[in-house]
Parts: structure tokens; sequence; C-alpha cells
């Protein structure tokens, strides 16, 4: 990464690892400021970032070479394929370092800049790292906004920019006021391709992304999986209750509806008063010659196939239907969509939200089909720079629990005392990751 403080950059690296990571492509990010936290600046001020100051700056360098040094023990004893080194890198001297250091262990990198000269989105974003960045925790907002824009300003009096003359051999991707413009040189592979058609759809401005199952349908009060079957009773009552719940956790910011083509989606949104559109990818899970049976049929009938589902969920394909991988791969294009709009909100189905919420989440992929994403319940996601905050509201209407656990065939998740809980009514505290 290169750029100025405040222009994102955290952000868009966290952005590429869960993006990788979700199409099991192995990335991690590291984060130039957490190894110089560990090295002890506790809360530098603006004048710890000054170059003139040598003792600082010799703390800022030794924090850089140990993110390259742990870059590289990654790569050689985890197998890693894309790391991101996660800093300023402001300067043509501290690149060409990276860039000599990378090539002589066989890797080729590639820059990122993110050049803004927006003070709009500047400020927003300086806003959001004195509430998430530990460099700020405790401190008066107001003194940390007096001290952020000091700590650019002396960032600013060594910044070098990727130039298209004197940095030609290089491969590099820059981002003009994140999006607005965008410069690519030297984008050699696949790989690299990938990356920068994924930037390219980013923007960084504040947005919300609400994610809902359908509500409770006839399969789903029958046990059954899969099938295009209307709503049941309690799922009607859900969707005239939903309208509610996005006001009361959208207020008036213009939304988007997103559903599947299936019949249930459709009738849990049609009382929301937002423009809608279906989405053939947003259908759910296939299960192929399962679909329209119980899990207690599948287990009986199919014996080896429940085994081998629940052995490796992920990658276990109905016969004749898909796998929580086949729906990440055809999920790709509406990530893509979804990162370049404002706010949306998604009605779908349980293992479609579950793919949708590991990618925001970043849940690791074998953890991604075992999440409990309950009837009736509107999940507000917010993407910020250092994670992604997460509110779950419950609507006051009954419905039963869809989830099976690991080993077994009986539907409803384990209450504390080991029995199964049929009807779900909790109301779930706010959280982030």
């Amino acid at each position: 990464m290169v750029g100025l403080p405040a222009r994102g950059k955290s952000f868009i690296a966290q952005k590429i690892v869960r993006y990788l990571s979700w199409l099991s492509i192995k990335a991690k990010c590291f984060n130039v400021g957490s190894y110089r936290r560990r090295a002890g600046s506790g809360h530098p001020n603006a004048e710890f970032f000054d170059f003139n100051n040598v003792q600082a700056f010799e703390i800022r360098q030794r924090a850089a070479e140990q993110a390259v040094t742990d870059m590289m023990k990654w790569y050689e004893e985890e197998n890693g394929v894309v790391a991101i080194i996660d800093g300023t890198n402001t300067t043509r001297e501290r690149r060409n370092w990276i860039l000599k250091y990378c090539r002589e262990h066989a890797i080729e990198p590639m820059f990122l800049e993110s050049w803004s000269d927006d003070m709009d989105m500047i400020l927003r974003n300086i806003s959001d790292v004195k509430k998430s960045s530990p460099d700020y925790e405790g401190i008066n907002p107001e003194l940390a906004t007096k001290d952020f824009l000091k700590r650019i300003s002396k960032y600013e009096k060594v910044y070098q920019p990727l130039d298209h003359e004197l940095d030609k051999n290089i491969t590099y991707v820059k981002l003009i006021n994140v999006a607005q413009e965008v410069i690519i040189n030297r984008i050699q592979t696949y790989l690299e391709s990938r990356v920068v058609f994924y930037v390219m759809n980013l923007h960084i401005r504040p947005r919300c992304i609400w994610l809902s199952r359908h509500g409770e349908s006839v399969y789903n009060v029958e046990k059954k999986i899969g099938g295009d079957s209307w709503l049941s009773e309690r799922g009607f009552r859900y969707s005239y209750k939903l309208p509610d719940l996005v006001k009361q956790s959208a207020g008036d910011a213009d939304l988007t509806i997103w559903t599947s083509t299936l019949v249930r989606t459709q009738q849990t949104a049609r009382e929301l008063p937002y423009k809608q559109l279906h989405w053939k990818a947003l259908d759910e899970l296939d299960a192929g010659v399962c679909d329209g049976m119980t899990y207690e049929e599948i287990e009986e009938k199919y014996p080896g196939d429940f085994k081998a589902r629940d052995e490796n969920k992920y990658e276990y394909r109905y016969p004749g239907g898909e796998s929580y991988r086949d729906v990440v791969i055809r999920l790709e294009p509406i990530i893509m969509e979804l990162e370049r709009q404002e706010n949306i909100l998604i009605v779908t189905h349980q293992a479609v939200l579950r793919c949708i919420y590991a990618y925001f989440m970043n849940v690791p992929q074998e953890e991604s089909p075992w999440m409990s994403i309950p009837l009736h319940t509107l999940i507000k996601l917010e993407p910020k720079a250092y994670g992604t905050k997460v509110t779950r509201i419950r609507a006051d209407v009954p419905a039963v629990s869809t989830y099976k656990e690991k080993g077994t065939s009986q539907v409803g998740e384990s209450t504390q005392d080991g029995t199964k809980s049929r009807n779900i009514l909790l109301n779930l505290p706010e959280s982030s990751n």
C-alpha cells in the first residue's frame, strides 16, 4: 500500500484480504502500525511522525522491517499467496527497499496507491480512524482530529506519489479519490488483474448492508430443504413487520432491495417501499436429488452423502446440486456489484446469507456453513477501516429454527440445557468483528 494517512489504505487492504480469502486464495495483511505499537510507541502525537525525529524514525523503520520479515516467514512456512504490507510507504526510497527485498526472494510486488484531495472523504476517514485506531483510544475526539491533521502534514513534506515516468518499470495501481480515476501500470498476471478489477469497484463512503432471510416458509415448518414454497402464516407476519424493522434501523436512508427469484423472498419483500431487483445468483443452494427432503429422509436414503456433508460441509456437493464453494463462485458478481453500490437490503436464503456474511466478517470457509443465521432477524453490517460492525434486530414473530448441527438430522439450535430450541426469540446484542 502507498499513500498519506486517512486515504482508506487499511480499509482497502482489509477488503482485498477478505475478498481473496473468500475465493480460497490465501491472503494476509501485515499492518506496519501494529508492529510500531508493539515496539512501544503507545499513543504517539504528530511529532512522532516527523521525519526529522531520528529516534522515532528508527522505531518506524524497524516496524516496517519486522512486517516484511514476518511476511516472508508466512510465505515460506504457511504457503501464503498474497501478502499486503499496509503502511504509508510514502517515499521512493522505502518503496525501492521493498522492491529490492521482494525481488531477492522471487516475489514481484504490486504497489497500490490511494491518492486523494477530497477533503470531505479525508475528514470522514479521520473520523473513522480516531474511533477505531488504537493510536487514539481514549483520546478526546477533537484533539485526535487536530493531531491527525498534523500527522498528515508531516507525511506531506516527504510524500512522493507514484509517477508514470519515474515508476514506469514497476507494477502499480493508482486510485485517485478511490475509484474516480484509476491508473494501472504493468499488470502482468491473472491474480494481479483480479485485484485490480476488485479495487476498481470499491468505494469507501459510509454505507450499510442489511441482510434478512425470507420469512418462515411452509417447507421450513415441514423441515424440508430447498423447494420454492410459499411463506407460512408467520412468514407473512414477518413480511408485514419488516418495513418497520428496516425503518428503525435505516431511518430515511435510500435503499435498494435485492431478492432471489424464488417466491418466498419476493413475498417477504413485497411490503417494502423501495426499488427491488431479483437476482438468480441469490437463489438458495441447489440441493440436487435431495431437494424437498428432510434431513431425516436424507440420512435414511443417502447415509454416505449425509455423513460426507457433515465432514466437509463447505466442499460437499449434493448429487446433481451445489456445494457452498459453488455458491461463493456464483455470488462473486453479486459481491462486485455490492461493493459499487450504496445502501442495499438483501432478502435471500440461509446458505447464501452465510456466504455473504462470511465475506464481510472474514469468517473462515470451514466455519461459514455452520453459522447461525436465524429466521425473522434483520442484520445490519457497517464496513469500517478496522472491521465490520454488525447489529441484529429480532422481529417479535416466532419462527422455527432450521439450523442443523453437525452429527444430527434434527433441526433446532441447542440451548444451554442441551435441548433443541424450535423457536428462537432472542434479541441478539450488538457486536463487532
